[in-house]
């Protein structure tokens, strides 16, 4: 007991030991060359030497009890083979570099484990649960069944994922979307575990508790995607296996051969592939971190690698190209006062529940025109056809083109052309005739994403081959949009099932497709893909199916999350090529003569504090290209 309880000391205090070990080598070289005391000098550094290699030893004797000849072996066997030759000045320097190169590397992986740290700091304990005789109860949140009402007040986090049935507020959805920007929600609005309540009080319904919520989910994620080894670092941890029993053998043959005890010990700690093995993990640690802190999340290492790999990305039309939302995308005017007739539009549209009415009134509202107080003195339905209305005085007719021509109101060859242009885009189409005379012409679909065209761009940019749009709508209306934004290839009218097929042949052209969609109807292509991407705010069929997950739901973010796959890829790729040439240098200077245990160790630890550094530029890795937002095509009525 009392040994295990001084590793768990010394191991805790390693940064303590390792100031320690700094202070006294200064110490010591001070004594020598300031004082000319060579006694003080050997004294201090055989100290420093002792409680540097004590932390390294302990590893050391860990790794052996699992049955592996460690890095940490190497060093400790190197420090005794130091002090039989009287070496301490070796022994001190070489301890120190190897527990500052190990303190940085802890370093280095904490600051980008801070996002997660962050997340589970903010993950609230307790919950106000709602009583069936309105009372309230602060309870654990764990103890929070699924049906419960709970209250949450002004500046607290929400316990966790529900659905408003009373209040309205203005929610912070940072630890979830990587959004800082407040979002609105009132009753029927769905809200996630972990969002703050800026302002407002809401009553909610608990869909999700614990665990199973979505900021529990992303915390166990990406917790997850950090443990999960690339490619590389599963090579390197198979290659480190062999290599470092190699060194020990090849020490053993260097002093039978050349019974140079020195240089046998030399070789034992120029051989330590430290850079090598911490080269890989430290830089997709990096590259998951620097992801997690903007909302976007990758499952793993691997992941990583994949993801860099990509040539193809194929697309989801609905929610993912485009809003999801239906909008004026099309004004055609043909009055002197088109501002007259657009409001005398919306004003018809309140006396309507058709789904295209409320993108009218949207519209209205953006272009800042009073009509609710216009009276409406008259107003029929005819089914099928749409509005017949008397609006202050002025005969308004709304609706399809069956409508206008029941009423006798015709169309001029230029208006008839505006007409079947608009339909061959795939919009849905409002004809709105005043006093007997057609005055506007409304396209309305779905609009696309504003940003996409010039986020597309920056993905081809970056190495992307292939654009492909993959939908259920109509050809028509894929087309437009493909042709909006740049998209290379569509297929359009698919059920679920025919999206895999298409990107199984991708596959089998030798594509690397990645999948962009909802993440909800889906799934099964995300799942087929070489890489899912989900861009949806972390629905459960999100997280669970996508190998990447957009929070934010912005091309942006996709495009930073492909650029940081590719530069995560090259840094461990540089990191490699570091490591291996450093230990090649070394040894071609072993045997030139030109390297000695000192200056060799220097390099050594030197290879592994640039590998680290080089990872941790990763942390800051880039802010997504300033792309102009390509604009809608919607024609001002000014």
């Amino acid at each position: 007991m009392f040994l295990m309880n001084l590793q768990r000391y010394i191991q805790s205090h390693q940064t303590d030991l390792t100031v320690i070990s700094a202070s006294l080598i200064v110490i010591g070289f001070l004594s020598r060359y300031g004082f000319g005391n060579l006694a003080g000098y050997n004294v201090t550094l055989a100290v420093a030497s002792i409680i540097a290699v004590v932390p390294i030893a302990i590893h050391a004797y860990q790794a052996l009890r699992v049955r592996v000849i460690s890095i940490d072996l190497l060093v400790t066997i190197a420090v005794i083979g130091a002090f039989i030759i009287g070496e301490y000045n070796e022994s001190a320097i070489v301890t120190f570099l190897f527990l500052f190169g190990a303190y940085l590397e802890q370093r280095t992986l904490n600051k980008t484990r801070e996002s997660i740290k962050t997340l589970t700091e903010m993950a609230p304990t307790t919950a106000l649960v709602i009583a069936e005789d309105g009372t309230t109860t602060t309870t654990d949140v764990d103890d929070v069944e699924i049906g419960d009402h709970v209250l949450v007040k002004t500046g607290a986090n929400v316990p966790v994922d529900g659905q408003i049935i009373d209040g309205t507020g203005y929610f912070n959805e940072a630890v979830i979307t990587g959004e800082s920007k407040v979002v609105s929600k009132r009753p029927g609005d769905s809200v996630f575990a972990g969002a703050m309540l800026s302002n407002g009080t809401v009553t909610l319904t608990a869909t999700q508790v614990g665990e199973d919520t979505t900021f529990g989910k992303i915390i166990e994620l990406v917790e997850d995607a950090q443990d999960t080894k690339s490619k590389a670092e599963s090579f390197i941890d198979r290659f480190a296996q062999y290599y470092t029993p190699a060194v020990l053998i090849i020490a053993v043959l260097v002093y039978l051969f050349t019974h140079n005890f020195e240089t046998a010990i030399t070789v034992l700690v120029l051989g330590c592939p430290g850079a090598l093995v911490i080269g890989a993990p430290v830089s997709n640690v990096a590259g998951i971190g620097n992801g997690a802190k903007r909302g976007i999340l990758v499952k793993g290492g691997a992941v990583m690698d994949d993801f860099a790999k990509v040539d193809t990305f194929v697309f989801d039309k609905t929610g993912t190209l485009t809003t999801g939302q239906t909008a004026v995308t099309q004004v055609k005017a043909y009055t002197a006062n088109p501002k007259l007739a657009l409001a005398l539009t919306a004003r018809g549209e309140q006396h309507s529940d058709h789904p295209l009415g409320h993108a009218v009134l949207t519209y209205a509202k953006a272009q800042s025109l009073a009509y609710q107080s216009l009276p409406v003195t008259s107003d029929r339905t005819i089914k099928g056809q749409g509005l017949e209305l008397t609006i202050d005085d002025y005969q308004v007719l709304i609706g399809n083109e069956r409508l206008l021509t029941t009423h006798e109101v015709g169309l001029t060859p230029p208006q008839q052309s505006d007409l079947q242009a608009i339909q061959a885009t795939g919009s849905s189409v409002i004809l709105v005739a005043v006093n007997g005379q057609l005055s506007l012409i409304l396209g309305i679909a779905d609009a696309v994403r504003p940003e996409v065209k010039g986020q597309l761009q920056a993905l081809r940019d970056r190495g992307t081959r292939h654009l492909v749009m993959l939908t259920g709508d109509n050809q028509v209306t894929a087309n437009n949009v493909a042709q909006q934004v740049g998209i290379d290839t569509v297929h359009a009218e698919l059920l679920p099932e025919q999206k895999v097929d298409y990107i199984k042949q991708m596959q089998k052209a030798g594509h690397r497709v990645a999948f962009v969609g909802d993440g909800i109807n889906d799934s099964p292509a995300i799942a087929t893909a070489n890489i899912g991407i989900a861009m949806g705010s972390g629905t459960d069929v999100a997280i669970e199916t996508s190998d990447v997950v957009l929070m934010q739901s912005s091309f942006q973010s996709l495009v930073h999350a492909y650029a940081l796959a590719k530069k995560t890829v090259l840094n461990t790729q540089e990191n490699i090529v570091i490591a291996v040439g450093v230990v090649l240098f070394l040894l071609i200077g072993l045997i030139a003569g030109f390297i000695y245990m000192a200056s060799g160790m220097f390099v050594h630890e030197a290879s592994i504090l640039v590998v680290i550094f080089n990872a941790m530029r990763l942390i800051r890795f880039g802010s997504t290209p300033n792309v102009k937002k390509a604009p809608q095509k919607t024609t001002d009525l000014t």
